[in-house]
């Protein structure tokens, strides 16, 4: 996914942030109904969802590897009975290191973004999580979360363009086959009203190359 940041301020802030999900079925009277949520989608984006860490750094061979980490389970709750709507986030990381003599303790750092339209970031936020290894422990398991805050009249379409969205069409209507969103003022407006809510680890240039072209 390919993003444009436009700020990154150190907290969330009340943002709009809604989802878009719609469901087709087919009501009793043959029409076509969507439904649409308040809450935001969730997900990872494509290269940010592991991180290597090598020993040395500079190396990049297998033998080099010292811990790997993966984003896994991530899952989200939307509280979205009041305004603003609040809606948290939480994953799991999954890390495994290459010597086990000693215990350790390695810190990740991983980003939340708000996106709209699927292109724009208009916040972000930075934190870490930290992964606990005991002695003679290959393996270990972490939580973390990340949250967000919006306005509902941020995440609602307009009158007229729900209406454009939802109306009923039946077969033999003669705009059953066109799909509102065809419309570009439509499109734009659902686009505008369309948030995501993204984790990811807060990788480096190379890290980011090195996720890219392995």
């Amino acid at each position: 996914m390919h993003v444009r940041i436009l700020a990154a301020p150190i907290a969330l802030l009340a943002v709009a942030l809604a989802g878009c999900s719609r469901t087709g079925e087919i009501d009793a009277s043959g029409g076509i109904t969507a439904v649409r949520s308040v809450c935001p989608s969730v997900g990872v984006p494509a290269a940010t969802g592991d991180v290597t860490l090598f020993d040395p750094a500079g190396g990049r061979s297998a033998d080099a590897i010292d811990v790997n980490a993966i984003i896994t389970n991530v899952r989200s709750t939307c509280a979205d009975g009041g305004d603003p709507i609040v809606t948290t986030v939480t994953f799991d990381v999954l890390a495994r290191r290459s010597r086990t003599d000693a215990a350790r303790e390695v810190v990740l750092p991983y980003f939340s973004v708000v996106t709209q339209g699927g292109t724009v970031i208009v916040a972000k936020r930075v934190n870490r999580v930290a992964i606990r290894f005991e002695a003679g422990q290959a393996r270990a398991r972490a939580t973390a979360t990340a949250a967000s805050y919006v306005t509902r009249a941020s995440a609602t379409l307009p009158d007229d363009v729900r209406r454009q969205i939802t109306r009923e069409r039946k077969a033999g209507d003669q705009d059953a086959a066109l799909d509102p969103l065809a419309d570009p003022q439509v499109r734009q407006a659902v686009a505008r009203a369309t948030f995501e809510t993204l984790v990811g680890f807060q990788l480096t240039d190379e890290q980011l190359r090195y996720n890219a072209t392995r």
